[in-house]
């Protein structure tokens, strides 16, 4: 159904690779541009899929991530120009290596190809990935959800006519079908399609990792932890866990579960009460001594929410938290507060999670924030790269040799 489509965007690779980095920055400038001017366009359709998503009895933490508002447009618009402006990573030397026979090896940054995104809810997602394609020289192929679907259209169509008299061929192709067969035609494709990445929830994740032909980048869904360490400030704990529970509970980057040493738990969670007043609670015997709320079981502890909700556990010690996370982690984000520095690197080095962090939020594991402009996902496979995805994760690299007439004997 989308074989032509597919065909387009594998041949405008070979055009679009060779574009260079004042073209790609002056094509980001005006689809930054364009969506500021354009915002009544993509506001009305957002309209469209907020109403359809209230009629389709979607949660409010929910419709908060499909939301788009002038606010949130600028916001989108200033991380276009962020990764803009960011050093390009395409045709950067990653090492050269002198030959005693004369030779020189260049290993370089290229374009990975064909980019296939498959992805929910969040409209800004059509952008990031766009934005991130187009300076490292990528053609992408998005195909979102269904419940952004009139806000992805309106997004593509802004960006494509904010670039159509700036570059040679477009590097946007975004699937209008929302067919569930034409996730399996993409993720098929090995001909045109080089790599596809899955963002969402586990489902979609899990459905495209295990049928997928085309190699993956796999982005894990965000079952993040918080601990608590015997040795923790209790003030900046319960600061921690109302930022990466509460601040925005949809996304992958909100904790699902909180643990807390015993030695700590009765101030810890008798204080974290009644800022988690509309948190729905589901907790150990121990914990629920001074938190109301249900019996986890072991399914709690294993889902991921994306909102109100919360799983809290009291552990004996710092091991014990470990062996939680290792059980039921996504390998997404975990934190520690902790006074300790010695306690807090254990911590830190015992856990193999994308991102592992002492005394701050796991809110902060997006690319915006790392200093990358935008992100493509967050990452939590261990081959290629990891956490979230920038402009060098989205390149690859070949070998470019210098020679004089060498021959092997």
């Amino acid at each position: 159904m989308i074989e032509q489509l597919l065909t387009d965007a594998k041949k405008a690779c070979r055009t679009f690779q060779m574009v260079d980095s004042d073209t790609k920055i002056q094509a980001l400038e005006s689809i930054a541009k364009y969506l500021i001017q354009k915002q009544d366009v993509i506001l009305q359709a957002n309209e469209k899929d907020i109403a359809q998503a209230k009629e389709n009895g979607i949660s409010s933490a929910m419709i908060d991530r499909l939301l788009l508002t002038s606010d949130r447009i600028q916001e989108i618009s200033d991380g276009v120009l962020k990764v803009a402006h960011l050093e390009d990573p395409v045709g950067q030397v990653i090492r050269e290596i002198h030959r005693p026979n004369g030779l020189l090896i260049k290993q370089i940054r290229i374009p990975i190809g064909t980019v296939g995104v498959v992805y929910e809810a969040r409209p800004n997602v059509t952008v990031d990935i766009a934005a991130i394609c187009i300076k490292t020289n990528n053609v992408c192929i998005l195909k979102g959800g269904k419940e952004a679907f009139y806000s992805n259209m309106a997004l593509a169509q802004v960006m494509q006519e904010a670039i159509q008299d700036i570059l040679p061929v477009s590097p946007i192709y975004m699937i209008d079908e929302m067919d569930h067969a034409v996730v399996s035609e993409l993720i098929s494709d090995r001909a045109h399609v080089d790599v596809v990445i899955p963002r969402g929830g586990k489902g979609l994740i899990q459905y495209v990792v295990q049928n997928a032909k085309v190699p993956v980048i796999e982005t894990g869904a965000g079952l993040c932890h918080l601990y608590v360490d015997k040795e923790a400030d209790i003030d900046m704990a319960l600061q921690i866990a109302q930022n990466a529970k509460l601040q925005r509970p949809s996304v992958c980057n909100a904790i699902e579960t909180i643990l807390v040493h015993t030695d700590v738990a009765k101030e810890f969670l008798t204080r974290l009460a009644p800022m988690f007043a509309k948190v729905q609670v589901f907790g150990d015997a121990r914990s629920l001594q001074y938190i109301p709320g249900e019996m986890a079981t072991k399914e709690n502890y294993a889902t991921e929410y994306d909102d109100y909700k919360i799983n809290i556990k009291v552990v004996d010690s710092m091991q014990e938290a470990i062996e939680h996370i290792y059980t039921y982690s996504t390998k997404h984000s975990e934190c520690i507060v902790t006074k300790n520095d010695k306690r807090a690197q254990y911590f830190m080095d015992a856990l193999d999670s994308a991102c592992v962090y002492q005394n701050a939020s796991t809110r902060f594991t997006d690319g915006g924030q790392f200093g990358f402009g935008a992100e493509v996902g967050i990452s939590t496979q261990k081959l290629h790269a990891r956490g979230p995805l920038g402009l060098p994760e989205m390149c690859s690299t070949k070998y470019e040799i210098y020679g004089h007439g060498q021959i092997r004997e």
